[in-house]
């Protein structure tokens, strides 16, 4: 055991890890401390319901990690990471039976909504071509002078837009609409916020850049493979080691904490300015999930066949229906009929 370190992140999440490789790699010494006995953080995977089905813990579907940028320059194949790319990424039903489709083909995504097929193209071809320019743009601290200013201002001025404007100014029909609508909320933000729409263009490019794939084996085989880069990198990682102070820690240079709010607070209580503790104090979290894992004996006899095809479905209606949904969450207030994402895979 050292006593000493270059650096010493707490949690091992994603971005722990992320953070650990790229220090290792620039030629730090790495201790990586979590307090579960998985790593992973919000990237876990377990037997939650019976024997042999492995379940997410928390994400399963991940646009962002195929997409990203900094996953691309460490070739996590050699670590047993393998994508799972759904025949169609997402389907959103609706109440005549039909369904509004995310493929990974822009031009085919548009000639299914019919009535719309020019605008939905106007919208997302120019932005889902330049992915790779953007994805360096917003998978990043927010703050930072921007190197693909026009490429970011031609996203940036429909994505400030509340997605419910939006929608309605560029597409006539429901199918369109319902399925902007669909993504859009994934913000947890009402449909009526402002850069609402953000998180359905961020999201809808992704699926038509890298599709919206699921990890072969869980969300764990995402964490597990940084976690084998980091050990030949030579970084460490400690589980069940659970941080109550930072006077915990060995002596290093650096501390990073991929940790939440209250787990920083409690870490870092002493060290920190009692105005900006406050201020930590006060913090409120947005809406949260509820999420239910079944073990299932056949295929969902879902109506619409689009949706036996896909591998994630939006269950929240027209865009009106899901945009009152979010609205009532923000209130605080438990919807009758909340919008619901489902996720089908084969037994991981």
């Amino acid at each position: 055991m050292r006593d000493e370190y270059d650096a010493v992140i707490v949690g091992s999440g994603p971005n722990g890890l992320a953070a650990a490789i790229t220090l290792a790699r620039a030629g730090c010494s790495v201790l990586v401390r979590e307090a579960n006995a998985t790593i992973g953080g919000g990237a876990r995977s377990a037997e939650l319901t019976l024997p042999g089905f492995v379940h997410d813990v928390c994400s399963a579907v991940h646009p962002l990690a195929a997409g990203s940028p900094f996953f691309k320059t460490l070739s996590l194949e050699r670590f047993g990471l393998e994508w799972i790319q759904p025949e169609i990424p997402l389907a959103h039903p609706l109440d005549d039976g039909s369904a509004a489709c995310l493929y990974r083909d822009v031009n085919f995504t548009a000639e299914q909504l019919r009535g719309d097929s020019s605008a939905y193209l106007r919208l997302m071809k120019p932005v889902a071509r330049n992915w790779g320019k953007l994805a360096n743009e917003f998978l990043q601290p927010m703050l930072h002078w921007p190197h693909q200013p026009l490429v970011l201002a031609r996203f940036g001025i429909p994505a400030l837009c509340p997605a419910t404007l939006l929608s309605k100014i560029l597409f006539k029909h429901e199918p369109a609409r319902a399925l902007f609508g669909g993504i859009a909320a994934h913000s947890f933000r009402p449909l009526e916020s402002i850069a609402s729409s953000a998180f359905g263009l961020v999201l809808g490019i992704a699926g038509h850049a890298v599709g919206w794939p699921i990890p072969r084996g869980g969300s764990q085989a995402i964490a597990n493979a940084l976690a084998n880069y980091l050990g030949e990198l030579g970084g460490k990682i400690e589980t069940n080691h659970r941080v109550e102070n930072l006077n915990d820690l060995p002596k290093s240079r650096a501390v990073l904490l991929d940790v939440s709010v209250w787990g920083f607070l409690r870490i870092a209580r002493e060290q920190l300015p009692s105005a900006y503790r406050r201020r930590l104090e006060s913090f409120r979290h947005g809406p949260g999930i509820f999420k239910i894992d079944y073990a299932l004996s056949e295929p969902i006899p879902w109506k619409a066949e689009a949706c036996r095809r896909a591998g994630t479905i939006h269950l929240g209606g027209t865009m009106d229906e899901m945009a009152a949904v979010e609205r009532d969450v923000a209130r605080g207030k438990i919807p009758e009929r909340p919008f619901t994402l489902a996720s089908e895979t084969p037994n991981l």
